[in-house]
């Protein structure tokens, strides 16, 4: 009868035998759509480290760059919803919805949410000779001189020209915009005057607002920047309409376990809270952001839809 008993047993250990291993059992990719240096792949370098140490497993950055986040988008819709491919993507993901509507994913359906990562305001500048003292002030010689002012910007249909635009529609003010390839040669333009107005993000032109070759007119935020603690808020000069920022988060593939989610949301939620991890983003114009998933999801929906409105107003091609 022994053998019998022992057969029970080890019948009764198959179950637990069988049940899959906890995750994480391996490193985790993070999937980034720009490439080294550029401001999304320094938050993923920033925050994996302490992420990976809070999983017990490495948090690899991976740069897929291209097609303004698009192909390591696809990259992720596509994966496993193992848990094991995860994606840092930025507000340039709902921009993306907006003008290639032939995407090959869907960009709210195709992926789970974990929880914002961080945002970062955008600020309006100035050149040295253009002379407004404020936004109040470029706004009052636009209404003067309708299509008189340029507004630099990196390109048609970036985050950048697209808060422009809202900007132009809240303030009833028009202003031609001219796009430029890249932040340096945007800024150059501003400077000797050749635009008379920038808009770009905090982090972009920091060193040059520090450095007083530009002047920073407002940022876009719905409250003060920490780091440039003298410049006012849009809403400040009269526009309580307006905020935007520009943001970031973390998604997994659609039909990732919920159990996965949490953990991974854990394990940022301990990294944005690390003293040294919070220092390395405010000194880069971060500012960490948390969210639950379905205030993510709600977030990526009503971004998508603002932006739609924000095109079809301006007439963005």
């Amino acid at each position: 009868m022994k053998w019998i008993a022992g057969l029970l047993c080890a019948a009764c250990a198959l179950p637990a035998q069988a049940q899959p291993q906890e995750w994480p059992q391996r490193p985790v990719r993070m999937l980034v759509g720009f490439g080294a240096g550029g401001g999304t792949d320094i938050l993923a370098r920033i925050v994996a480290p302490a992420m990976g140490a809070a999983l017990g497993q490495p948090v690899v950055v991976e740069n897929r760059p291209g097609a303004g986040g698009s192909i390591a988008a696809n990259a992720v819709a596509k994966a496993e919803p193992d848990g094991y491919t995860a994606f840092l993507l930025n507000n340039g993901h709902a921009v993306s919805a907006v003008m290639l509507p032939s995407l090959p994913y869907d960009p709210v359906a195709d992926f789970q949410p974990v929880s914002m990562v961080a945002t970062m305001p955008l600020v309006i500048l100035s050149g040295p000779r253009a002379g407004f003292g404020s936004l109040q002030g470029l706004l009052e010689v636009a209404r003067h001189n309708p299509g008189k002012l340029n507004l630099a910007s990196v390109g048609i249909g970036s985050t950048q020209h697209f808060a422009a635009e809202l900007l132009f529609h809240t303030a009833a003010v028009k202003l031609v915009h001219v796009p430029y390839k890249g932040t340096p040669n945007a800024v150059a333009a501003t400077v000797s005057n050749e635009t008379q107005v920038l808009m770009e993000t905090v982090g972009s032109v920091i060193g040059q607002i520090r450095g007083q070759a530009v002047q920073a007119l407002a940022v876009t935020s719905s409250t003060r920047f920490p780091g440039l603690p003298q410049v006012p808020t849009v809403a400040e000069a009269g526009l309580a309409d307006y905020a935007v920022t520009t943001w970031y988060a973390l998604v997994f593939p659609a039909k990732t376990p919920a159990a996965v989610v949490e953990k991974t949301r854990a394990a940022l939620r301990a990294a944005l809270a690390g003293d040294e991890v919070q220092k390395q983003m405010l000194n880069v114009a971060f500012l960490p952001s948390e969210s639950t998933p379905a205030e993510l999801g709600a977030h990526l929906k009503a971004e998508i839809a603002r932006w739609g409105a924000v095109r079809a107003k301006a007439g963005i091609k």
